[in-house]
């Protein structure tokens, strides 16, 4: 089968297209004929930095990619066989292991390979994973709030998502947006207002343009209960400015910028910090949003592409070293590399 690889950490010329014997699944796993895999930030981060030994190598060599779509081709011991044929969506399928989806077949343990509906393309089984996950988690994280999403869960509820065009923003989007909350997303330009529009959001603000602190006052005069955050130390006296009593600011990612908040400020609403990495979280949060995730795609409330406010980026597998490439510069919407 082929498969993409890197023995050491580096740029993303250090992926290699190689030819590798077919796995075969071992107790409690399926394998996955992958259609799909889908690229994170934190592939091509973990592919910088290691871990490697003393002489630099990684070795075993790593396949990336945590998310993916495909069917199920074979199932090791303990699984049901009835699985064989079933269409699937991966999550984090490289998480401590050295097998990702950037290959066209993928052995992951049962439970991170969940049913893909027959009316929901590989596109979007691909692109759920850590995106969609991580967005549950941050939205479950305020106190008093659900643990879980669904419709009504958050009803009454005003959740501010920072950077509303990106993956895991257009994720919180669609996931709040279904469990009823109402939703206010900040963005840097015209045609990233058009993509969180796309995605659901109730109203967006440029603030480029905007007094953003004054018009999430105008909208929320209370102010707002979960912040789902992906420029923390950027954001933090946006974020202090416009929090209701008990909110959260969930952050899910880190440019290496120093985080400083005010402390009187966020004592006075008992306002709570949350650092979210999906990979940690808890085991039980994780299957909650998986089952949530779940439900919301066989409802019709997960979309993708570009009317969904996630524009798609395709990239054969002898490509993806440009794919790895495209989602390091900040391309905007989602990658995937094609593997069919």
């Amino acid at each position: 089968m082929r498969a993409v690889e890197y023995s050491r950490p580096g740029d993303p010329g250090v992926l290699t297209l190689v030819d590798r014997p077919d796995p075969e699944p071992g107790p409690g796993e399926v394998l996955v004929r992958v259609r799909r895999s889908g690229v994170n930030p934190t592939d091509w981060k973990s592919r910088r930095s290691g871990p490697a030994d003393d002489q630099g190598r990684i070795d075993p060599p790593q396949v990336p990619g945590q998310d993916g779509a495909g069917e199920i081709v074979a199932v090791g011991e303990g699984v049901n066989p009835t699985r064989v044929g079933h269409r699937v969506w991966i999550w984090e399928a490289a998480w401590q292991r050295k097998d990702g989806t950037a290959q066209e077949l993928c052995r992951v343990p049962v439970a991170q390979a969940v049913g893909l509906p027959e009316d929901v393309s590989f596109d979007a089984g691909a692109a759920l994973g850590i995106p969609f996950l991580t967005a549950h988690r941050c939205l479950t994280v305020t106190e008093g709030g659900p643990d879980e999403l669904g419709p009504g869960a958050l009803a009454g509820r005003t959740v501010l998502v920072s950077g509303g065009a990106g993956a895991v923003g257009n994720a919180a989007i669609q996931l709040a947006r279904w469990s009823d909350a109402t939703v206010i997303s900040t963005v840097s330009s015209p045609a990233k207002a058009q993509l969180a529009v796309a995605a659901g959001a109730d109203h967006v603000i440029n603030y480029r343009d905007q007094d953003a602190a004054a018009e999430i006052r105008k909208l929320a005069p209370r102010g707002v209960d979960t912040v789902v955050e992906v420029a923390a130390a950027v954001n933090a006296d946006l974020d202090v400015a416009v929090i209701a009593p008990h909110a959260t600011v969930a952050v899910y990612a880190d440019d290496g910028t120093p985080l400083t908040v005010p402390v009187r400020p966020l004592m006075t609403p008992n306002a709570r910090w949350q650092f979210v990495l999906v990979y940690t979280a808890p085991a039980a949060a994780k299957a909650r949003a998986v089952s949530a995730v779940s439900v919301a795609l066989a409802e019709g409330a997960i979309r993708v592409g570009e009317a969904a406010g996630l524009p798609l980026h395709h990239f054969p597998l002898d490509q993806a070293a440009a794919a790895h490439q495209a989602v390091e510069d900040g391309i905007v919407g989602k990658v995937l590399i094609d593997l069919d």
